[in-house]
């Protein structure tokens, strides 16, 4: 069996071994798709722990979310300029991580992507270059610096009036982690969480092999050029190879660079392999933003994580510590 899900293929090539099945559900949680898959011995079993995950990925939605007027995302949203606002310890702590992986990539990723003003379009509807100054103003009230995250009251403050953050670039892969996180605490023995992409693995298949990812290259869909096995890690690929716009003769991709205001262009596709979904996510995201020399610098200098990057004319680019043969006769 196959799921591709945005250049990843997860492979199923023994279902059942020793009483314990794979069992898996796709649905639509935080407003994208979720593949659920529980290692179990019936399928009540199973779905007892899907069901756990669904609620807990449900949790983490309510708290992140900007789109409910409730959540303490908003609230912080809403006294931006105005005052701190405190917070529960878990959003403060997944706020703070942001905040440092702002500070890693030089601000290519960066939690208040969501004070950009939405000035490029890529419906089709977009026919001219948005002005340099219209451009510049876009980002004006972007930038990590302006925050002040208090560790004695966990209190978050964004100095600017109409400052906003946003967890697009790293919800879904914290949900894939805490998902995960829960179920192994409920002696789930192997799983994958898979969030549009945003992938987290624990424990192996029944018949005792790794989970094995196959990536594919996004200009050419029909191939596999990589099959990696993967224990107890995430892998993220983020494409931006079907939301674009071309302008002038140039492809314009909809991965905004916060500190420009101009979209990334010469990257197609970045997989990321990392320990959590969350790290993967982000970091995914920022190499679009910062280029393919300099995420691969950026990369090779970070313990635990590799990533494959497939340019925009389809060249392939690896991380230095990635095992070579697991790319033989594939490519």
């Amino acid at each position: 069996m196959k799921t591709l899900i945005f250049g990843l293929i997860i492979l199923f090539n023994s279902w059942t071994c020793n009483s314990q099945e794979i069992y898996k559900r796709t649905l639509k949680l935080m407003g994208s798709r979720f593949d659920i898959t529980v290692v179990a011995s019936n399928k009540v079993q199973g779905n007892t722990f899907i069901d756990l995950a669904v609620a807990e990925i449900s949790r983490i939605e309510s708290l992140i979310s900007s789109w409910d007027p409730k959540s303490q995302t908003s609230l912080i949203n809403k006294n931006s300029g105005i005052k701190p606002v405190i917070v529960d310890l878990e959003l403060f702590n997944l706020i703070k991580r942001a905040v440092q992986i702002s500070k890693i990539t030089d601000g290519a990723f960066d939690i208040t992507y969501a004070s950009m003003d939405k000035i490029w379009k890529f419906d089709g509807s977009m026919t001219t270059m948005p002005l340099k100054a219209t451009v510049a103003q876009s980002v004006s009230k972007v930038g990590y610096q302006n925050m002040i995250l208090n560790e004695d009251d966990h209190s978050v403050f964004l100095k600017l009036k109409g400052m906003k953050i946003g967890f697009g670039g790293i919800g879904k892969g914290y949900a894939a982690d805490q998902a995960k996180a829960l179920l192994k605490k409920q002696n789930v023995e192997a799983g994958i969480i898979n969030a549009s992409g945003d992938m987290n693995t624990w424990g192996k298949r029944p018949n005792g092999e790794h989970w094995k990812v196959g990536i594919t290259n996004p200009l050419n869909k029909n191939k596999v050029f990589a099959l990696l096995p993967i224990l107890e890690q995430a892998v993220v690929t983020s494409g931006n190879y079907e939301k674009y716009v071309m302008l002038n003769g140039q492809r314009y991709t909809h991965i905004i660079d916060p500190r420009t205001g101009y979209p990334s262009k010469g990257i197609v596709s970045a997989s990321v392999f990392a320990p959590s979904a969350e790290l993967a996510d982000a970091i995914a995201t920022s190499i679009f933003v910062m280029g393919r020399d300099v995420g691969l610098n950026l990369i090779n200098q970070l313990n635990q994580l590799e990533c494959i990057i497939v340019d925009e004319t389809g060249k392939v680019y690896y991380s230095k510590n990635i095992a070579k043969e697991n790319f033989k006769n594939r490519k």
